[in-house]
């Protein structure tokens, strides 16, 4: 089956209310809708672009204010799936449920229906700046266009993740992103590629572009690209498509769920079967190596 891709370099730019907001989302979503793909992703808290007339109060406080405009991002992304019929992964959106402030990513599907991802892990940022709540539960969403899953940003620099959601197979792999320099976005970069090979799955990574007067958000450097393993039926880089860096964008590409199939089996390498269950559940050995001197 050949699934269709679009990742959005999201440009993070201030905005006078949530209606250029939401003027600005939809312009991007019909652009991306013309590429008829299945799937459509946005990046890492993307809405943080709101704080921009929110004001620039204590950062808990104002990400939390975040929250109020659930209710509206929901409907807006609802609106829009079912007007194209994609499956939209809408980045994420600081959620509260009760006093928790929950960094969750948000999938919808044609008919309207959404599903969500909390990050598991958390940035230093996101723990002693928003003081947000770390998710506990990964999920795995079976799409008519194949099994995919969605990592927020850190999450894909933990292996055990991806793996986990592989395992429970996963074919796509969403990294949804938001990093502020070429040193934070190389870092998942690397590490979404990574995670292609190992698993032999496709991943798709987007980020947020330019800059806002928010604390935090002001600088943002991004590059969306569609990555998958490293063998003769894929491009020979890993590379179905990439951005140009830190410009708005929508990267495109076509991926073949069958071609996954055929190198789990039949590839040069064939990481997915050749794993050694049984050492890794072994414990380290811990050998002392250290040189002692002769004794006279």
């Amino acid at each position: 089956m050949k699934v269709r891709i679009a990742a959005i370099q999201y440009q993070m730019e201030s905005v006078s209310g949530w209606r250029e907001f939401e003027d600005q989302v939809r312009y991007i979503l019909a652009a991306a809708a013309e590429y008829q793909p299945e799937f459509v992703m946005l990046p890492e808290i993307f809405t943080a672009q709101l704080l921009s007339f929110i004001g620039r109060r204590d950062v808990r406080d104002a990400v939390r204010r975040l929250d109020k405009y659930t209710p509206r991002y929901i409907d807006l992304m609802q609106s829009i799936v079912r007007e194209h019929g994609f499956h939209l992964i809408a980045g994420s959106h600081p959620t509260l449920r009760g006093d928790d402030l929950y960094n969750s990513a948000y999938l919808f599907v044609p008919n309207g229906e959404y599903f969500t991802q909390d990050k598991i892990h958390r940035t230093r940022w996101e723990k002693e700046k928003w003081d947000t709540t770390a998710g506990e539960t990964l999920s795995v969403f079976d799409t008519q266009f194949g099994k995919i899953a969605i990592l927020i940003c850190y999450d894909i620099e933990f292996p055990e993740l991806a793996r986990a959601v592989c395992e429970a197979g996963a074919e796509i792999l969403f990294v949804p992103s938001c990093t502020d320099d070429r040193q934070g976005f190389w870092r998942v970069r690397y590490c979404c590629h990574a995670r292609a090979i190992e698993n032999q799955v496709y991943v798709a990574l987007t980020g947020t572009v330019g800059h806002l007067p928010v604390t935090g958000l002001g600088l943002n450097y991004g590059q969306a690209g569609i990555l998958t393993p490293s063998d003769f039926a894929f491009s020979r880089d890993g590379i179905a498509a990439e951005g140009v860096p830190n410009t708005e964008q929508i990267v495109i590409a076509d991926v073949d769920l069958a071609d996954l199939a055929e190198s789990r089996l039949n590839g040069t390498t064939i990481p997915v079967l050749d794993r050694r269950r049984d050492v890794y559940e072994r414990p380290v050995v811990a050998v002392d190596a250290r040189h002692s001197p002769e004794k006279g």
